[in-house]
């Protein structure tokens, strides 16, 4: 028999209780929150539609670069575990949902923009959870993963000069809305404040709270530039100190596809560079490298613009290291790898000799 009691007084009399009792009873309490907390996240992901389980991505910690910036954590947003595989479901969805509530978009119209492919995904995916057609104008060199992915939503896609970049897809996306007045709704991803407006909204929000406001360093690679805005203006609403900064790339040809060289490119009218602590400039052999690293290291197979973010994060967390400071440096990883695999070359089998 249990000889440790706990002397307590239940109406007016004493009574005692052997703790083992209270142990097996707090344990049983324990174990059935835990299931109820169980259901209830299970429940969270329970959705009408697929444009519900957009955001709400986890954080992973990258463990094996830490050696190389001691005292500093480094964690990464896995935002291509998005329903439509990129950080850009977020953006899509949230200009597609503005429109239809300010009535911009109107049944029967079509949607097009211009992207260099993560978008099209998106508004291909969104436009298909709500019934509306899709037209993409990308650059002709795009990657034929993401033409075979927005194709297979029933997205009809137009290319422009791919010696033109994402530029030239704006350029013609614009004539083509100028020429047929009323069949499209035009988002224009890099105009549209409902692009940054979801970063606010959702990506700041999730990042604050999941790292429990330890945060003190967002690093990520600019495009649309909707990420970098959105999410550095949440953060530093938190708390005033958490430094924001963009990576681009080095210069206008580079290989980084979906990130911009500002210097040589259309200005996004989203974009406020006065916003942000700084813009790391990423040669593409630097990015590439990281990438690749990612895969052997961590598991995580993702595309080049999320090596340019993760390298633009280390320089930060080694500078923070060499000054002996502490930090929790947050990046964001855009996408998957196989977003960017090329379309097998087949090769025909010789005739057997007779």
């Amino acid at each position: 028999m249990d000889a440790r009691v706990l002397r307590v007084r239940r109406h007016g009399q004493r009574d005692e209780l052997r703790l083992s009792d209270v142990a097996d009873v707090l344990r049983s309490a324990a174990e059935q929150l835990a299931h109820l907390e169980t259901i209830r996240r299970a429940r969270l992901r329970v959705a009408e539609r697929i444009t519900d389980l957009i955001g709400d991505t986890p954080i992973v910690r990258l463990k094996s670069f830490e050696p190389e910036t001691p005292g500093v954590e480094l964690w990464a947003k896995c935002e291509f575990l998005n329903p439509g595989g990129s950080v850009k479901d977020r953006a899509g969805y949230q200009m597609i949902k503005d429109a239809i509530r300010t009535k911009q978009l109107q049944p029967g119209q079509e949607i097009i923009d211009s992207t260099s492919g993560n978008t099209g995904v998106a508004y291909s995916l969104v436009g298909g959870a709500l019934g509306y057609p899709v037209t993409l104008v990308m650059p002709g060199n795009v990657s034929w993963a993401r033409r075979k992915i927005t194709q297979a939503f029933g997205t009809k896609l137009i290319f422009s000069d791919p010696m033109e970049g994402s530029d030239g897809a704006i350029i013609l996306c614009r004539k083509i809305v100028a020429e047929n007045p009323g069949r499209y709704y035009y988002p224009d991803q890099y105009s549209n404040p409902s692009n940054p407006l979801a970063h606010y909204n959702t990506t700041g929000r999730e990042i604050w709270e999941q790292t429990d406001g330890r945060v003190t360093h967002f690093v990520t690679g600019i495009g649309t530039t909707g990420t970098v805005m959105g999410t550095g203006r949440r953060l530093k609403e938190y708390k005033r100190d958490i430094e924001v900064w963009a990576v681009e790339p080095d210069d206008a040809l580079h290989g980084l596809e979906g990130l911009k060289y500002m210097e040589s490119s259309i200005i996004p009218g989203i974009y406020h560079p006065e916003e942000l602590d700084g813009v790391i400039p990423m040669p593409t052999e630097e990015a590439w490298d990281v990438s690749e690293r990612l895969g052997k290291e961590e598991g995580l197979l993702v595309g080049h613009s999320s090596g340019a973010s993760l390298a633009g994060a280390l320089r930060i967390a080694r500078s923070l290291a060499k000054d002996g400071k502490p930090g929790v440096v947050v990046t964001l990883f855009p996408d998957r790898a196989d977003r960017y695999f090329e379309a097998p070359v087949m090769t025909q089998t010789p005739a057997p000799r007779p």
